[in-house]
Order: C-alpha cells, then sequence, then structure tokens
C-alpha cells in the first residue's frame, strides 16, 4: 500500500467495529487450539428451517428471477409482508407505500440517514446499543446525542430528561426493543408518548424490531400500533433472527411511506435490491411463521434458563430475559466489563461482549449470547465457576 494512503476521516472518527474485534481475538485462541465456547456476537447457530430451504431451490431455477429484482422488493413479497403484519399486529399496511424490501434489516438501519438526516441535525440513540446506529448518523454530518438506559427505568430511555431544545433540533431517533444488548421490552404506552413527541416536535423514529419474534412471555408490541405513529415512525423486521436466515440477507421496513420513499432513493443509488428467489422464499417462510417460529423460541426458553439458573447459583446479578436470545448480566467483583471478558476468554476460554462497546451506559454489564448448545452453556457456567469471580 502507498505510503501516502489514509483512510476518509469519517472512517478515522468511528470507534472500532466492536464485533470485529471480538472475532479476532476469538480467533486467535481457535488457531492456538483452545476450546472456545463464542457467547460473544448473536450470530444463529441453528439451521435455516428446511422448508425455506426447499423454497428457494425451487425458486432459484426461475430464470425470471435472475434478472435484476425490483428496488422496492417484489409486489408478491411486500403483498406477504403487509398480510403477515395485519395477522400479527392487526395494523393494515398498504404493501405498495408502506412496506419496503431490504438486504437485511441492517441495509435499511445504515442507510436511513443519508435519506432524512442533513448536517447539522440531530439524531438521538439508545446508550447502550447495537453499534449499527452510529456510524451512517455520522456519515450522514448529523450531530449524535444518547438516550441513556438504565437499569432502575427498565432500560427504558427516559423521555422527561431530553432537553427540550435538543427535541426542537432532532430529526431522527433510533430505538430498538426488545433490546440488544438488554434483552429489555418496551410498553404501547411508552411508544405512544414517543409518537406524541415525535409529531409536536416532527422527527422521525426508526425502530428497530430485529429481536421482536425471539420472546418468551407475551408478545412485544408494533409501535405502528400506536394510533398515529405510521405518519412519524417506521420499524425493521429481520429474517435472520426470526428464522435463522443470517446469511440469507433479508429484512424489510414498513409504516411512513415518505420516509420508506426517501429510504428507497437512497437504496436505488446503493444497490439493485433482493435476490427475487430469496425474497420468494420469505414468502413461504412469514406464510408458515407459526409452525417455523415455536421451535425456535422453545430452544432459546430452554437455553436461557440454562445459562440464567447456572449464573444466578453463582451469585451473578442478573434479570431473567423476556426477549431476544441475550443474557445481560452484572459484572461481579467490581471489574471493569472489559477486564472481565478479557479474564474469560484467558483463563476460561469462553467469549463474551464487554457492555462498554455498547456504550458508555452499558459499563457495569456483560452480554452472552445464547447461540450455542445447551450442553455447552453448561460447561461455560462450570467453566465460570472454577474462576471463582
Amino acid at each position: 500500500m502507498a505510503e501516502w494512503f489514509q483512510k476518509a476521516r469519517r472512517l478515522q472518527q468511528l470507534p472500532p467495529y466492536l464485533f470485529t474485534e471480538i472475532d479476532r481475538k476469538k480467533l486467535e485462541a481457535i488457531r492456538a487450539g483452545r476450546d472456545v465456547i463464542n457467547l460473544g456476537v448473536g450470530d444463529p447457530d441453528l439451521p435455516t428451517p428446511e422448508p425455506i430451504v426447499a423454497s428457494l431451490q425451487k425458486h432459484v431455477t426461475n430464470p425470471a428471477f435472475h434478472r435484476y429484482a425490483l428496488d422496492q422488493g417484489a409486489p408478491e413479497f411486500r403483498a406477504a409482508v403487509a398480510r403477515w403484519f395485519e395477522r400479527r399486529y392487526g395494523v393494515k399496511l398498504d404493501p405498495e407505500r408502506e412496506v419496503l424490501a431490504l438486504i437485511g434489516s441492517k441495509d435499511g438501519i445504515a442507510h436511513l440517514p443519508l435519506g432524512v438526516v442533513d448536517p447539522g441535525d440531530v439524531v438521538l440513540i439508545p446508550d447502550p446499543a447495537y453499534p449499527g446506529y452510529l456510524p451512517f448518523s455520522r456519515f450522514a454530518g448529523a450531530e449524535v446525542h444518547r438516550l441513556e438506559l438504565h437499569e432502575q427505568n427498565g432500560f427504558l430511555p427516559d423521555l422527561d430528561a431530553v432537553h427540550e431544545r435538543l427535541w426542537e433540533r432532532c430529526k431522527l431517533v433510533y430505538l430498538n426493543f426488545p433490546n440488544n444488548p438488554t434483552a429489555a421490552i418496551a410498553p404501547i404506552d411508552f411508544y405512544a408518548r414517543l409518537v406524541e413527541l415525535a409529531h409536536r416536535y416532527r422527527f422521525i423514529i426508526a425502530q428497530d424490531a430485529a429481536y421482536a419474534e425471539i420472546y418468551f412471555a407475551d408478545r412485544p408490541a408494533s409501535i405502528l400500533e400506536v394510533d398515529g405513529a405510521r405518519d412519524v415512525a417506521i420499524e425493521f423486521h429481520s429474517f435472520s433472527k426470526t428464522f435463522n436466515m443470517a446469511g440469507w440477507r433479508l429484512g424489510f421496513a414498513v409504516g411512513a411511506p415518505d420516509v420508506l420513499a426517501a429510504l428507497a432513493q437512497v437504496k436505488s443509488n446503493c444497490d439493485s435490491g433482493v435476490f427475487t428467489a430469496i425474497q420468494f422464499a420469505g414468502i413461504d417462510a412469514l406464510e408458515q411463521y407459526e409452525a417455523l417460529t415455536e421451535p425456535l423460541r422453545a430452544t432459546y426458553r430452554r437455553r436461557r434458563d440454562t445459562l440464567v439458573d447456572g449464573l444466578a447459583r453463582l451469585g451473578w446479578q442478573l434479570h431473567v430475559p423476556q426477549a431476544t436470545f441475550y443474557v445481560w448480566a452484572r459484572v461481579p467483583g467490581g471489574i471493569s466489563s472489559t477486564d472481565l471478558a478479557s479474564r474469560l476468554l484467558d483463563e476460561a476460554d469462553i467469549v463474551v461482549t464487554p457492555g462498554v462497546g455498547f456504550g458508555r451506559c452499558g459499563e457495569g454489564y456483560v452480554r452472552m449470547a445464547l447461540t450455542v448448545p445447551d450442553h455447552r452453556l453448561s460447561e461455560a457456567v462450570e467453566r465460570i465457576a472454577r474462576l471463582k469471580l
């Protein structure tokens, strides 16, 4: 590489992508021949259900699907999303204006600020939060402020703590419920309050619902169930977690038509849509939703109980998660989250994610993903017990 080369300043100003660094350290341990239990990155370990795979095998042979896809998504896919959403949430969507196909929900989350935010606008993101909300907000020239999530508030943002001048400058608010990393669920009255603020101050709400279908008690609400939400809010859904289709890259956004149109315009300049055969496999997934997702929830529920019960026996402080496939646990012993993560990897060959990697309010916690088999979770608890933290 030429000596004069430098990455663009916009990249230099970003923190290292958390999961890349975790993956690097994990690979070093594996290459050294160590038996690593990876509770770090939330990548589903179970295969995509066979009916979805069979559907793709059928549709991939259709030569009509070998051409460029429609940017907004196949009409059949958007209609299937609208049918599923009405069945699931009781919200009737216009598939032409209120549904947009995505190359995974991260595609929409990342590109949204480029379509709706101007330099100097304020974007509010949760803290702690999935790291994907920050980079493109900054790429769009936004002034990023954080909505702190604290355990005493059920890891919900304190909307009353936001100064009115910040609301007046706000253009976009990112939400993520069920929440990664805390596993918190937002009640419908919280959404209603934020929608009311969005109408009053004229900002957009982007609710990341990637984990909405991994729950263990009551079904989490959609923000679009709130009256008036479809004028100011969009919601992102992912096939990655719902159907173990992480590598397929399929998702969708639903909600405010003008916001979706702006996002679609950005995407039309960046990509050529989702491979149509994958969209048709997604249609079959949505049509078999109940049969395909309940076994997955049962698996994660069992894994959750294995890890939570084991850590509780060791004296760890944590809430039993009611959604997501994450356990958000307090760091024992008064050490930092990064020190604990380092000890677990160095001394027990366990990968966890330090909470501070999700934001400064994540300090004092670690996140553990339930994406390994039950016996490996039991083994992880036994290894932690031997450390006597």
